[in-house]
């Protein structure tokens, strides 16, 4: 116990601004739980270890009857909590690697709105129902990651950017249709998005797909807006889906 206390000693002298170290150390110190059977204490060090970590750290003599515990926690740690679907984390480590998709940037329309008039409780039922129908209206390969707040950002491996347009349309026709007012008398949700296609580093895509998705919102919302033909181009999902060059 006594080297316990003194690495948990170690971790307080460790800066807040030093995310690498906090890692380590907090690692060290789960592993040094888990060698002692203290499974409590570990998982909640490796919890603090997950929080700073930039890359998932492992707990070194881990038993086998409990390395589900630590892939639990690993999941977690890649899940946003309250809609199910991969957060930022997972987002932010599998980006590099995505340089055959399209990405989109995803966001709801007035959801503030939506809190101020219905409620937060209603706001979080909205979130979860967005987050369940943009999953399902992917194709195999494509996942869906919560970005933060009411945005989330779609991945769909395509062989072309109209083919990534087209799911993503998809994807809000089947939020405009779901039957809102189940969930509260007078509720309607739709969402806008920015379209990028598979060019480039997917973090320059990424930022490109957040700024083609603010011309979605000025062109009126409920819309998919990407770039043809050199221009940006709204792809309106509640007008007749129209298409109209954005001005």
């Amino acid at each position: 116990m006594t080297r316990n206390r003194t690495q948990a000693a170690h971790v307080r002298d460790v800066p807040d601004s030093d995310p690498s170290a906090l890692t380590a150390a907090y690692e060290s110190l789960a592993s040094a739980f888990a060698e002692q059977g203290d499974w409590r204490s570990a998982y909640e060090h490796l919890r603090s270890a997950l929080h700073h970590a930039r890359d998932l750290p492992t707990v070194a003599g881990v038993p086998e009857q409990h390395r589900h515990e630590v892939e639990r926690l690993r999941h977690e740690s890649l899940t946003d909590p309250l809609t199910g679907s991969h957060n930022r984390r997972y987002l932010d480590r599998v980006l590099p690697g995505l340089g055959s998709a399209a990405l989109a940037m995803v966001d709801l329309d007035h959801f503030k709105d939506v809190n101020d008039r219905f409620g937060h409780d209603v706001g979080d039922r909205v979130l979860r129902h967005v987050a369940r129908i943009l999953r399902q209206a992917l194709p195999t390969g494509a996942f869906c990651a919560r970005y933060g707040g009411e945005e989330f950002v779609l991945a769909v491996p395509a062989r072309s950017g109209a083919e990534a347009v087209r799911v993503v349309h998809r994807a809000g026709a089947r939020v405009e249709a779901f039957p809102w007012s189940r969930v509260r008398p007078g509720l309607a949700v739709t969402v806008s998005a920015g379209v990028a296609a598979a060019d480039g580093d997917p973090h320059t895509r990424l930022r490109l797909a957040d700024q083609i998705l603010y011309q979605a919102k000025r062109g009126g919302r409920n819309s998919v807006a990407f770039h043809s033909a050199g221009d940006v181009r709204i792809l309106h999902t509640l007008s007749g889906h129209r298409t109209a060059p954005h001005s």
